[in-house]
């Protein structure tokens, strides 16, 4: 296997860190706007960088990114940039005859009339309005295969075949109780995300309503997490395992719970009704003239880049889904779940634990989409595919998960 990573960022060079262990592809090309980023990367795995090239290319540019699979006989592109990069990536996978994966779908749009009660574009939906190309051209691309989502995904898939006969809701629950020591404000991912995640109109689902919208941050409850992260509330977000999950799996109901804290998400609001969480550029006077720039860009740029802020966290971040159903005639809850130690990611691989998280999980189904162990053609979820071996190979790369009775 020859794989295409594009985004050399914490994500993507915590990726180029897993895999450098790992032999089961033969090279990887890891490419990136900002070359002397990319050469860091490779630069960095020491004796294991032999497997890797650098290079530099624009995730807008779906033409220079066909191009650039087909000089390097890549069989698959693994997209580790931000979602405003998805669908010139998958475009470009798509007509360079490559397989596909990433860790965020392509962007929704909220409703126009009424955001907060009805749907608009959901996230995901340009790319599976593609899917009949796909499977035409006997590609696959497997879309939303990170942490959440990804990891989350087949953790419900395992509960729908293994735990349950039944499933009543499945919700997806993550909090953690990182703190970064000398920053007031410092967010553990990428605060471009993070924003569109957070302040856009969380998606709900419902098996006789189907998908609908709600406020922000609304529906707030304590959530107990476990590995000692403790109580924590989460309040409803927008995020891909609400589209995802019913598509596979017949759950009543299926949500998404971010464990943020009220000073995070005070910030978030500030920002909102600042404007400063628009993408859409804006007029700045500059001494060299008139720029035109995004003010979420602007923000991005001036809070630290998370992936250096390892060094100074502290915690744990954990990763679940929390299920509820009925198991041979009786009512059960579980909480399947992946807890990092960021001191441990940061020894064993110095990055920091939540972008760890988000890049392990890639890595698995790369590896087994290369051992033949995963196959399909299309535009599929984590769902569709088996959980088990997924879960295993988890436990293999010294990353076990768990699972409690509620």
């Amino acid at each position: 296997m020859r794989i295409l990573l594009v985004g050399a960022g914490g994500v993507g060079t915590a990726i180029t860190r897993i895999a450098a262990r790992r032999p089961f592809f033969d090279h990887m090309v890891v490419a990136d706007y900002d070359l002397p980023r990319a050469e860091a990367a490779v630069a960095a795995l020491g004796e294991r960088a032999a497997r890797f090239t650098p290079a530099r290319i624009d995730a807008a540019d779906a033409a220079a990114v066909t191009a650039l699979l087909a000089e390097h006989r890549c069989d698959v592109l693994l997209n580790a940039t931000d979602p405003r990069y998805v669908l010139p990536l998958f475009d470009a996978a798509l007509a360079a005859g490559a397989d596909y994966l990433d860790m965020a779908m392509s962007m929704s749009t909220p409703h126009p009339d009424r955001p907060y009660e009805e749907v608009g574009v959901k996230l995901g939906d340009e790319q599976f309005a593609r899917a009949p190309e796909w499977a035409e051209k006997g590609g696959l691309a497997l879309v939303g295969m990170g942490v959440e989502p990804g990891l989350a995904d087949v953790f419900a898939r395992y509960a729908a075949d293994e735990l349950f006969d039944e499933i009543e809701e499945i919700g997806i629950r993550d909090g953690a109780n990182l703190t970064v020591d000398g920053y007031d404000f410092a967010p553990s991912f990428s605060i471009w995300t993070t924003i569109e995640e957070c302040l856009n109109p969380p998606l709900i689902y419902e098996k006789e309503r189907g998908w609908y919208t709600t406020e922000p941050f609304s529906e707030p409850e304590i959530f107990d997490f476990p590995a000692g992260i403790g109580p924590v509330e989460c309040v409803n977000v927008e995020h891909e395992e609400v589209v995802l999950v019913p598509r596979w799996i017949p759950a009543q109901r299926v949500t998404f719970k971010y464990g943020l804290g009220e000073e995070f998400i005070g910030t978030l609001k500030t920002l909102h009704a600042l404007g400063v969480d628009r993408t859409e550029p804006v007029a700045v006077r500059t001494d060299r003239g008139t720029a035109r720039v995004s003010p979420r860009d602007v923000v991005a740029a001036v809070l630290p880049d998370p992936a250096g802020l390892g060094a100074r966290m502290r915690g744990k971040t954990c990763a679940g889904t929390w299920v509820k159903g009925v198991k041979d005639g009786r009512p059960r809850e579980v909480y399947l779940y992946h807890v990092v130690d960021n001191q441990w990611s940061m020894r064993e691989y110095g990055s920091q634990a939540v972008v760890w998280q988000t890049a392990v999980n890639p890595v698995i189904a790369l590896e087994l989409l290369a051992g033949g162990v995963w196959q399909g053609t299309g535009v599929l979820g984590p769902e569709a595919f088996e959980p088990r071996p997924f879960l295993d190979l988890l436990v293999e790369y010294d990353s076990p998960w768990g699972m409690r009775e509620q």
